[in-house]
């Protein structure tokens, strides 16, 4: 089996590092990353100037773009054969609910499932160092799963794995995206030569998180699977927009 991993914490990070030696005993494992930070990319690629890949050791690379351009310059001509898998993350922070739409993780295993190659983001939910060790544990038993039994399509997993021991995990749990409330106020400052400045607010905190949803699952300590899907369509108002347009 042959793995690509990915991340928007940076090639450096100890996510995707101890996640490349976790899995290294299962398959051949490539790590194509962005060279810094990339949080908050989302699914943008950089098409206003030519990218950049570097080795750093090893089968460890680094491009000066974003997780989806990682993923994409390695899909799409950087590997000499196409992974079986891409994993993106281990993610330093949660990615539940709203945050999927913003989250660098989850775009790079985006790009992996809409070129045809089942993805998988993996977040660790946690504000400090963490059980990175746990989350781990969790991408290398669903490796295992998928190597016992391939899916039948493509599929897109969005991991989220409670900040707690291996063995004090409650099992895992099929969920759906809850919805956090609306970002905190902007915070603004003025820098030394007096230029007003403003940092994006945190993010609003759970407010649908009944059972079902990611942030249930993790309130119980258990790891969240959650299926998603690229279609943003709203079928719901298809036939009103239709009578709308239609009216005189």
């Amino acid at each position: 089996m042959r793995i690509l991993l990915s991340n928007d914490d940076g090639y450096f990070a100890p996510g995707i590092t101890l996640l490349a030696e976790m899995l290294s005993p299962l398959a051949e494992v490539t790590v194509v990353a962005p060279e810094r930070d990339r949080s908050g990319a989302s699914n943008s690629l950089t098409l206003d100037r030519p990218l950049t890949v570097r080795r750093s050791q090893g089968r460890v690379h680094h491009v000066n773009g974003t997780p989806t351009d990682c993923v994409h310059l390695a899909v799409t001509g950087l590997l000499k054969q196409l992974p079986d898998i891409v994993i993106s993350g281990i993610n330093h922070g949660a990615n539940m609910g709203d945050d999927t739409i913003y989250s660098g993780t989850v775009a790079a295993a985006t790009e992996g499932f809409l070129l045809g190659i089942p993805s998988i983001a993996i977040s660790l939910v946690t504000d400090s160092a963490g059980h990175f060790r746990t989350a781990g544990r969790v991408a290398v038993e669903l490796v295992t799963r998928l190597q016992r039994q391939a899916p039948g399509e493509p599929f897109l997993l969005n991991v989220n794995v409670p900040d707690v021991d291996y063995a004090e995990l409650r099992g895992f749990q099929v969920t759906r995206l809850g919805k956090r409330h609306k970002a905190e106020p902007v915070v603004k400052t003025t820098t030394p030569r007096g230029e007003k400045v403003y940092w994006i607010g945190a993010a609003g905190g759970a407010q649908d998180a009944g059972a079902g949803t990611d942030f249930h699952a993790i309130a119980n300590q258990r790891v969240s699977i959650t299926p998603l899907q690229m279609d943003l369509t709203r079928y719901s108002q298809l036939e009103a927009l239709s009578v709308w347009l239609a009216g005189e």
